[in-house]
């Protein structure tokens, strides 16, 4: 599928694709050695079928759907030579493993300061909805990661954007390893954040108070 036509599908086509992944999902659960006609897996393939689906809708969505949702500032409220930043925490997310289909799940947060000429800003709301949008496809954290950054550059043009990805994967979990307690955390920064450490050195203090207040 092409990433970049977004095609968006029928209620019917949509049955169509469940209807030609169900029989394939029946030879998996048959190669496992699995009886797919017993009353706990008969109806399995369908679910199964709409579930990938779901966990995979985000291929048919364009971030410019939420993002061009755009509000400006006006200098008295934001003045010129402003740094300040706009913060969305501890969005959850959930998303899938590309390399072995295993779920993996955590949190994001995102800075990003407006532009000073265009002063630009987005609901709030909005930021959550992009970082959904690209856990819902086959992903890796990193990339991920890159492309929620990516987006909000790309369509709110801000003085500079980053964000912060922490997750527990499951394929570390289940198998392999088998680290239960193991999070891993991905970083990126696009603008100013790249030429002044010190504005991450600050996104990190906000984050810390804000964690600091979540235990009280």
């Amino acid at each position: 599928m092409n990433n970049n036509n977004y095609p968006t599908r029928s209620p019917a086509e949509y049955e169509n694709r469940v209807k030609t992944i169900v029989p394939l999902l029946k030879n998996v659960l048959e190669m496992l050695g699995e009886d797919v006609e017993r009353e706990g897996l008969i109806k399995t393939p369908e679910r199964w079928a709409k579930a990938l689906l779901d966990y995979t809708k985000g291929m048919e969505q364009d971030p410019k759907q939420h993002l061009q949702v755009i509000f400006k500032l006006d200098e008295e409220n934001y003045p010129n030579d402003a740094q300040d930043m706009i913060i969305v925490h501890n969005i959850q997310f959930t998303s899938t493993c590309e390399h072995h289909l295993a779920p993996f799940r955590g949190t994001a947060h995102i800075a990003y300061i407006p532009n000073p000429e265009s002063k630009k800003i987005t609901g709030l709301s909005k930021l959550s909805r992009v970082v959904e949008l690209f856990a819902k496809r086959l992903q890796v954290q990193e990339r991920m990661t890159q492309q929620i950054t990516k987006a909000i550059d790309d369509y709110l043009n801000p003085a500079g954007v980053i964000a912060v990805t922490q997750a527990t994967h499951y394929c570390m979990v289940q198998r392999g390893v088998e680290q239960t307690s193991t999070s891993t955390t991905s970083t990126s920064r696009r603008g100013v954040f790249l030429t002044k450490p010190e504005l991450e050195g600050k996104f990190q203090d906000y984050l810390r108070i804000e964690l600091d207040n979540a235990k009280f």
